[in-house]
């Protein structure tokens, strides 16, 4: 059956400007980091990306990495893009990003011009599209010159491949170097891409928040759940059909220590109190600070889906609360910095 949006789509979402820029992009976007792979059947990515679109997320992000297989998530939005998301294109945000290793041989991961601009070009044939929204570079490569990079993604704009570039998991030192880079450029640097959720204030400590703010980078929180533990499953001893039965998977044991469990029933509280689920008050407290354009929702069901846009009908946290907050995680903080290897310490 043709795919038709709903003539509502635009009613009840919240759109926020990126940073100092005239993109604006819904609070919540749909990530298809882990669960759009090659094993994940089209009617039934097809049904979470069309409501979606009905609730008003336009934005959907990928990278060149995101299945399992890598490559496989840009080849499912890809078929979306062609049955049911042509008319509708430019009502569209669509991000990919190059960073992390997809072939073999030098060539294949990091930050050389080499690698981005060859794999910019393997994912707009994977998506089947002219050109992506935003290009990132998915982490800062502490053996390329960041001018090398940032000269790449430069490159990107200018040949129409992108509209806008983005960094995504820089540190704040390295965010204000590259913002700098690419202003001499003449090409802003729209966004930052960090991990970001209340067990997880590393760009609170690192003061990369407020380096985005002060130079008017938007920023877009990935792993807002972390991981699914603000889900509370977790807590419940529930493995199954989750991240946790994966060893070889991003969820580590570090998000499951007792004390990080603490946190997440005290948080549940705090929640119950406000008639809220525990996933809605986490993209709440995201989406309270200023700089925080969007956060990037990942989910495997509609029901997922459903309980993130529930937390737009509540994105208001008093002082009092936010206080309780900060108390019930205190002890259960994990400060996932950013590594050259990966975004896990």
């Amino acid at each position: 059956m043709t795919y038709a949006a709903s003539p509502t789509r635009y009613d009840s979402m919240l759109y926020r400007r990126t940073g100092r820029s005239g993109l604006k992009l819904p609070a919540l976007s749909l990530g298809l980091w882990q669960n759009f792979g090659g094993n994940r059947d089209y009617p039934g990515a097809r049904e979470i990306f069309t409501t979606a679109f009905d609730a008003g997320i336009t934005h959907f992000d990928l990278a060149n990495n995101y299945g399992p297989p890598a490559g496989s998530s840009e080849e499912l939005f890809g078929q979306a893009l062609a049955r049911d998301f042509k008319p509708y294109r430019d009502e569209l945000i669509v991000s990919t990003k190059a960073g992390y290793r997809m072939w073999p041989g030098p060539y294949g991961e990091f930050g050389s011009r080499k690698y981005l601009l060859a794999s910019l070009d393997q994912s707009l044939s994977r998506l089947g599209l002219d050109y992506v929204d935003i290009f990132y570079s998915h982490r800062f490569d502490p053996e390329t010159p960041l001018e090398e990079t940032m000269g790449a993604l430069a490159h990107a704009v200018r040949s129409g491949k992108a509209l806008y570039v983005g960094i995504s998991s820089y540190p704040q030192q390295e965010t204000r170097e590259a913002h700098r880079i690419l202003a001499e450029m003449g090409v802003p640097c729209l966004i930052h891409q960090p991990s970001y959720s209340v067990l997880n204030r590393w760009i609170e400590t690192d003061g990369t928040i407020d380096a985005c703010g002060e130079l008017g980078i938007g920023m877009i929180g990935f792993s807002p759940l972390a991981q699914g533990v603000l889900s509370g499953k977790y807590n419940r001893g529930g493995k199954s059909g989750t991240r946790a039965e994966n060893s070889a998977g991003s969820l580590r044991p570090s998000h499951l220590e007792p004390r990080v469990l603490d946190a997440v029933d005290k948080l549940g509280d705090i929640a119950e109190a406000r008639g809220q689920s525990m996933v809605q008050l986490a993209l709440a407290w995201v989406l309270r600070r200023k700089e925080m354009t969007s956060a990037l929702i990942g989910v495997r069901t509609l029901d997922q889906l459903k309980d993130c846009l529930g937390a737009l009908s509540n994105l208001s946290l008093s002082d009092d609360e936010i206080r309780a907050i900060d108390e019930a995680t205190k002890g259960g903080l994990m400060d996932l910095q950013p590594r050259p290897s990966g975004w896990l310490r």
